[in-house]
């Protein structure tokens, strides 16, 4: 028999503080996708990389993250959300220890692989406990809010941070300073979280696990096999066995008990329509911010840290931005919002597409990162409570671990389908003659032309998708209850 829902509680008066802690969770796990970037070209001296292992400095994070985020997302509902996220930001922080302390390129992509791993138990927890310390009203949409600016600024603030560290210590402090965040959150959650888990059964989908992890994997690796061409055995191989085995994932999923991922999360037009919006903002922030530290250091010939300031355009628009965007949502509802900051962010995309082998930052990338800057504040303020309201308290840990899957699947996938455009425009405008500061600029337009039509197909998403205000409540959310345990 079900448990009787709980009557109703007075709001726990540390939630505002669990909301800095959560907070800082979700800021540790996007800059960390975007950090390095700065430091690489260090890192790459010193460590004696090849392109390709560069390239994997990053994607080992992301690939490992995503892929293994539903997985994080159950283990945090079933052992404890509170626990998950104290284990997930502990071996967060001695996975970094071991980045920075790295002495070859193998080792320095099997730490961030690592990272990755305690991440995607991390991420889902966090957002787990948001969602049931602010369940409902106005305090939920604040909370969200402040969790949405972080997520959507902590890309730019990493480029920032790495320039800092990078320009004034060292490439290696680029992973080490986590060693700092993770003692913040160790502390504040001991202090200001309570437990809460979904209580009966346990039982945990094993084959969902393998099906989703490996296809994910595959379909990740496939795309940053195509660099060297879509059609090449490898990137097409690896592209099948992907979907192949996401659909074995789904028939599984309709089939066990207790999945991995309840379907009913994603049956929700509205719910789904959020996924792919994420999905969409990770795409953008991941391939674009990397290819703007190129064009900004290679062609501009800033040094890391005036590189990592001039991106702080974008963030500043974002924070700014944000207050109003929370105060629009309950006005206009998120559909609107979620239409028009897209379109907004490509006018901003579209304006990078402008940029010249001479030109200056203020005239031809400023003022376009402003622009993307506001249009993106309109998205993540909503885009995280659209997609998890509704959603019962037994599938928290599961919808939260779906939400940032999203973004980073999407980021990863958007990487790679960049990165193949970036390299296509270069072979072309390299055939025309010019010199390399204007092939790698070609490139780099290239770039921002494709985040530009990604970010109207997610406007598109939003027009069709977002019908109403709300998703509806997802079935059998009384079945569940928190248990509290301080």
């Amino acid at each position: 028999m079900p448990s009787p829902p709980l009557p109703s509680a007075a709001p726990d008066p540390r939630r505002w503080w669990a909301l800095s802690v959560i907070a800082l969770t979700q800021l540790v796990v996007v800059l960390d996708a975007t950090i390095v970037n700065v430091a690489l070209p260090q890192a790459q001296i010193e460590l004696e990389l090849s392109d390709t292992e560069r390239q994997w400095v990053i994607t080992a994070y992301v690939l490992a993250f995503g892929a293994l985020l539903l997985l994080g997302g159950r283990v945090a509902d079933y052992w404890g959300r509170k626990r998950s996220y104290m284990v997930g930001m502990l071996g967060f922080g001695a996975a970094s220890v071991w980045g920075g302390l790295a002495r070859s390129g193998p080792e320095l992509i099997a730490a961030r692989g690592l990272q990755g791993v305690f991440a995607a138990l991390l991420a889902p927890a966090a957002l787990a406990l948001l969602t049931v310390t602010f369940p409902a009203g106005r305090e939920r949409g604040t909370a969200f809010a402040v969790f949405g600016t972080v997520a959507g600024t902590g890309a730019a603030v990493g480029l920032a941070l790495g320039g800092v560290l990078t320009e004034f210590a060292d490439w290696r402090w680029c992973l080490l300073v986590n060693v700092v965040f993770a003692v913040l959150g160790l502390v504040g959650a001991l202090l200001f979280v309570s437990e809460s888990r979904v209580d009966g059964d346990k039982a945990y989908d094993i084959p969902g696990t393998l099906a989703v992890t490996l296809g994910l994997a595959a379909l990740v690796y496939g795309f940053t096999l195509a660099e060297s061409g879509w059609t090449e055995p490898d990137t097409a191989g690896f592209l099948a066995a992907g979907l192949v085995l996401l659909a074995v994932f789904v028939a599984i999923e309709a089939r066990v008990a207790r999945p991995l991922l309840p379907l009913r999360i994603v049956r929700d037009r509205v719910r789904a329509g959020a996924f792919l919006i994420q999905a969409a903002i990770g795409a953008v922030y991941i391939g674009m911010t990397l290819y703007l530290m190129f064009h900004l250091q290679i062609v501009l010939g800033l040094s890391p840290l005036p590189a990592g300031v001039a991106s702080l355009a974008m963030t500043f628009a974002t924070m700014i931005t944000a207050p109003l965007a929370a105060r629009l949502l309950p006005v206009r509802g998120p559909r609107v919002l979620m239409t028009g900051g897209p379109l907004i962010a490509a006018a901003g995309m579209l304006w990078l597409t402008f940029i010249t082998p001479g030109g200056s930052y203020w005239t031809e990338v400023f003022g376009g990162l402003v622009v993307v800057g506001i249009g993106i504040a309109f998205v993540i303020v909503p885009v995280q409570n659209v997609a998890l309201t509704g959603v019962g308290h037994q599938d928290a840990g599961a919808a939260s671990a779906l939400v940032n899957s999203a973004m980073q699947i999407g980021g990863c996938v958007g990487l790679s389908v960049f990165t193949t455009i970036y390299l296509s425009a270069v072979e072309g405008s390299a055939a025309a003659g010019p010199g390399r500061s204007a092939v790698l600029t070609d490139g780099y337009s290239a770039v921002f032309l494709a985040t530009a039509v990604t970010l109207v197909a997610a406007a598109v998403v939003a027009a069709t998708m977002l019908r109403g205000t709300r998703p509806a409540p997802a079935p059998e959310q009384h079945a569940e209850v928190p248990a509290h345990i301080g």
